[in-house]
C-alpha cells in the first residue's frame, strides 16, 4: 500500500467518525447578516440554511429539518418570538433549539424570548467566537434531548411490545382490547377476535434449535402484518405460540374471510432459515361481537374463551383450520381443512385448560 492511499483511508475513517452537524436555519431580513452568518457559520462546517422572513422560515421548515433556528427578534411580517411559538406549536419528530440573535438585549425582551420558548438568546454585539461557542452548545443539548427523547421511546415500545417479534404484547392486548369493546358495545359496533397458534412450533425448536425457533416467530409475524389490510386490524402475542389478532369493525364474515387468508398463507409461505426452507402452518380460532345481533353480554374474557375453544377444535380436528363462532354463541363450526377447505365439521365440546394456548 502506497503512502497517498494510506492517507485516503486515514481520511475517510475520520470523516466516518466525525459526527455530523446539525442543519442551522437562519432567520434574518437583513440579507448582509444573513450572508455574515452564512459564511461564518458555513466555515466551521454546519449545513447552514436561510430565510428572509418568518414566513420563509416555516415554508423551509416543512421542506426540511432543521436542528438548530437562529433568528431575528424584529421581522417585517412576524416577529422572532411569534416564529419560537409556531415551532413549539409543531409536532417536531425532534427537538428543535431556538437561538434569537438580535440587538435587543433589555431584560424584558430577553425574559419575553424564553416565554416564548426560545433555548438561548445572544446579542449582535458578541462576537463569532462566542457565538460559534453558543452554537457548539446547542449541539450538545440537541445530543443530550435527542438521546432522552429515544429512551423514553424505546421505554414506551418495550411496555407495549413484545421484544422478540416486535408485536404488541399482552398487557397492550387487554388494555386495548377491553376499550375497543366497550367502545363496540355502547355505539352498536363490530368487533371481532382471532386466536393464531404456530402448529408444531414445539417440534422446529427441538429440531433446529430455538435460535432457528425465534427466526420463524418473527416471519411469521411479518407474514400477519402483510395480511391485515387495514389501519385499525392489530396483532399482539398473548403466549409462547400464541397470538391474538384484533379486527376492529369487522364482523365475523370478514374475520373469517381474513382467517384464511392468513391461514393459506402461512401454510403456502415457506420460512427461509439457516436450516433451510421452513413450511408452517397455523391454527385458528374467532369469535366476535356484532353490535347489531349481540344479544348476550360479552365481555374480554368471554371472547377470549369462544376463541380459545374454537382454536382447540381446529387444533383436534387436524389443525391448519379455521373455526368460528355465531356471534350470540348458538353453535360452533370448523372450516377449512388441508385438502378441501370447504368441508364444515362439528367442533369438540372445548378444551380442559381454557387458557392454556394462551399460557405457552
Amino acid at each position: 500500500m502506497t503512502v497517498s492511499e494510506f492517507e485516503n483511508i486515514e481520511r475517510k475513517i475520520v470523516k466516518l467518525s466525525r459526527p455530523a452537524l446539525p442543519t442551522i436555519l437562519m432567520v434574518d431580513d437583513d440579507e448582509l447578516v444573513l450572508a455574515r452568518l452564512q459564511v461564518l457559520v458555513g466555515a466551521a462546517g454546519y449545513d447552514v440554511r436561510t430565510a428572509t422572513s418568518v414566513g420563509d422560515a416555516l415554508r423551509k421548515l416543512d421542506a426540511f429539518s432543521a436542528s438548530i433556528v437562529v433568528t431575528d427578534f424584529n421581522m417585517a411580517d412576524a416577529t422572532g418570538l411569534e416564529l419560537c411559538r409556531f415551532i413549539r406549536g409543531r409536532r417536531n419528530s425532534e427537538y428543535v433549539y431556538i437561538l434569537l440573535f438580535t440587538v435587543r438585549d433589555s431584560e424584558k425582551d430577553i425574559l419575553a424570548a424564553y416565554e416564548a420558548g426560545a433555548d438561548d438568546y445572544v446579542t449582535k454585539r458578541t462576537s463569532g467566537i462566542q457565538f460559534l461557542a453558543r452554537l457548539r452548545t446547542a449541539k450538545r443539548v440537541l445530543a443530550l434531548e435527542n438521546s432522552l427523547r429515544r429512551a423514553v421511546a424505546k421505554t414506551r415500545q418495550v411496555e407495549i411490545n413484545d421484544p422478540l417479534t416486535g408485536v404488541y404484547n399482552r398487557r397492550y392486548f387487554f388494555r386495548h382490547f377491553s376499550r375497543e369493546l366497550k367502545r363496540a358495545r355502547r355505539f352498536g359496533g363490530d368487533v371481532s377476535l382471532m386466536l393464531i397458534e404456530i402448529d408444531q412450533l414445539k417440534a422446529i425448536n427441538d429440531t433446529y434449535g430455538y435460535v432457528v425457533g425465534d427466526l420463524v416467530l418473527k416471519k411469521f409475524t411479518r407474514l400477519i402484518a402483510g395480511r391485515l389490510r387495514r389501519e385499525t386490524d392489530w396483532c399482539a402475542r398473548l403466549g409462547k405460540r400464541t397470538f391474538a389478532v384484533v379486527l376492529e369493525g369487522a364482523m365475523l364474515a370478514d374475520a373469517h374471510a381474513c382467517a384464511e387468508i392468513v391461514r393459506r398463507t402461512m401454510a403456502d409461505s415457506p420460512i427461509d432459515t439457516a436450516a433451510g426452507p421452513i413450511r408452517i402452518t397455523v391454527s385458528i380460532g374467532i369469535s366476535g361481537f356484532e353490535g347489531k345481533v349481540q344479544r348476550v353480554a360479552v365481555s374480554v374474557q368471554s371472547l377470549l374463551k369462544q376463541a380459545n375453544t374454537n382454536l382447540y377444535a381446529s387444533v383436534l380436528s387436524g389443525r391448519n383450520r379455521v373455526t368460528l363462532s355465531d356471534p350470540i354463541y348458538t353453535g360452533v363450526g370448523t372450516l377449512a381443512s388441508r385438502q378441501s377447505p370447504g368441508d364444515v365439521m362439528l367442533s369438540p365440546a372445548g378444551p380442559p385448560d381454557l387458557f392454556r394456548h394462551i399460557r405457552h
